[in-house]
């Protein structure tokens, strides 16, 4: 979300003076810090952003705008936030601190004026307050960003078209080749496992596999009669 630099002017600080300011025991152990906006109308708080500089605790006041007829009222939206787990401690002392909205007690509308209220309860630090103050608005929403419905409603998976109508069905094929490679299989198992022996022709010319019973001599040509045996 987008937010706007609001100009502001931070007042000087104020110290409200812890135990008795006639001795060296007194000292200032609470600070407070306005926070005005002239140039500004009542605007809707996003952000508030600042350096710490050894404050312990820091609450906030908001002064809100309500209607024309009655006067703007002070109200606390941040109570006692802790800035340093141990205020006696160097943890947290010059941290950055973002605080947002969503942080807040109350609704960060309408807003006129700002009161920071720090506080640092240890005497090890001889002062402390908060740098670089910064006060953020929201700034304008995004335009929402439209897309076509074939992208914002995509539609189920289709079962893709049969590329041509005339191939046969491929689960029909696949049986098929099954069975004929099934076939294939029982014929080479049946296949007679016994040698081979040799064929014997005429006057003991051995030829693999041929046999001449006889000669016949037509129109006074000599020629064989071949014919396949086993032996």
């Amino acid at each position: 979300m987008s937010r706007i630099l609001v100009p502001c002017h931070v007042k000087g600080t104020v110290a409200l003076q812890v135990g008795d300011v006639r001795t060296s025991q007194g000292r200032p152990g609470v600070l407070v810090i306005d926070v005005t906006f002239p140039s500004v109308a009542p605007f809707e708080l996003q952000e508030i952003t600042f350096k710490n500089y050894y404050t312990a605790f820091l609450s906030i006041r908001v002064r809100q705008h309500t209607s024309a007829h009655t006067p703007a009222k002070w109200v606390t939206c941040l109570r006692d936030y802790c800035l340093m787990p141990d205020p006696h401690s160097e943890e947290g002392a010059q941290e950055y601190v973002s605080l947002f909205k969503h942080q807040m007690l109350c609704d960060m509308a309408r807003v006129l004026e700002l009161r920071l209220i720090l506080r640092q309860p240890s005497p090890l630090w001889l002062s402390f307050t908060v740098e670089e103050l910064q006060i953020y608005q929201q700034g304008p929403k995004s335009p929402s960003m439209t897309f076509p419905k074939w992208l914002s409603h995509p539609v189920p998976c289709e079962q893709p078209a049969l590329l041509c109508e005339g191939l046969p069905d491929p689960s029909r094929v696949s049986s098929e080749v099954q069975q004929m490679w099934a076939l294939t299989e029982m014929i080479r198992a049946s296949h007679t496992s016994a040698r081979i022996g040799r064929f014997d022709v005429s006057n003991r010319f051995p030829l693999l596999g041929l046999l001449c019973p006889e000669q016949i001599r037509p129109h006074g040509l000599l020629y064989f009669r071949w014919m396949a045996v086993m032996t």
